[in-house]
């Protein structure tokens, strides 16, 4: 298993926001995490990423313990998120973002604005991931040009310039057109296999056409995971989420 969670709880104060938290995420894995609101889904990422630290429990990556781990060192070692909010530089291009990200990892972000052109590697990199992504005809429009959808597929760009091993997703359809959800998904569905992908997602239809198992959150614990249609006939999670609407 790349990542690994071992009984994970937090509290704060009497507030119990996660409570016996255990899942594994294989290699390649596109696995959706739903719940209703407050059920802690950002609560669990953020423990997972290190912007929070569990009150008891593990978390492992590649078997390794990074529970006491930084979240900049998390990322090195290939665990990397993106936010519910735009986190982008509006008038930076998408080429110009995405190449910085990887001047970072390789330790040559202090050199960046000297002279782009001699990062002729990072550049050339950085156009393949966002060819990857559809992006090639934007990656020279200042990013707040783009369409919002097209602004959700450059941070997953910037998360790919981290050379994940784990990609974790916090509503990356939030805000975005239907139309375009769609289509940001299917690029989703498309990245490499060897990186394992969790999504938080509200939109039934996506999670059940994109997730090949589904971790049902409520109340900060796991309720269940299962594939979709096991998901969908469960009459905890129609009761607690889906609604009758779903039967």
């Amino acid at each position: 298993m790349v990542l690994r969670t071992e009984s994970i709880c937090k509290s704060f104060g009497s507030l119990e926001v996660a409570r016996d938290i255990s899942i594994e995420l294989p290699q390649g894995a596109r696995y959706a995490l739903i719940g209703p609101n407050g059920a802690g889904k950002t609560t669990f990422i953020n423990l997972i990423t290190g912007q929070l630290r569990p009150n008891s429990g593990r978390i492992l990556l590649d078997g390794q313990d990074i529970t006491a781990t930084g979240t900049a060192e998390r990322v090195r070692r290939g665990l990397t998120r993106t936010f519910q909010i735009n986190t982008l530089f509006p008038d930076l291009t998408p080429l110009e973002s995405v190449t910085l990200v990887v001047c970072e990892r390789e330790k040559k972000a202090g050199q960046f604005w000297r002279s782009l052109a001699s990062h002729r590697e990072a550049i050339e990199e950085s156009h393949a991931i966002l060819s990857q992504l559809g992006l090639a005809e934007v990656a020279m429009k200042p990013t707040r040009q783009l369409a919002y959808g097209q602004q959700r597929l450059v941070e997953i760009a910037l998360a790919l310039a981290t050379r994940p091993k784990v990609l974790l997703l916090d509503e990356p359809a939030a805000g975005v057109p239907k139309d375009e959800s769609a289509m940001l998904f299917e690029v989703v569905a498309s990245l490499p296999r060897d990186i394992a992908v969790l999504f938080i997602e509200h939109d039934m239809e996506i999670v059940f056409s994109f997730a090949s198992q589904v971790i049902v959150l409520v109340a900060g614990g796991v309720l269940l995971q299962a594939t979709p249609d096991e998901v969908k006939e469960d009459p905890r999670v129609r009761e607690v989420y889906l609604g009758r609407g779903h039967g």
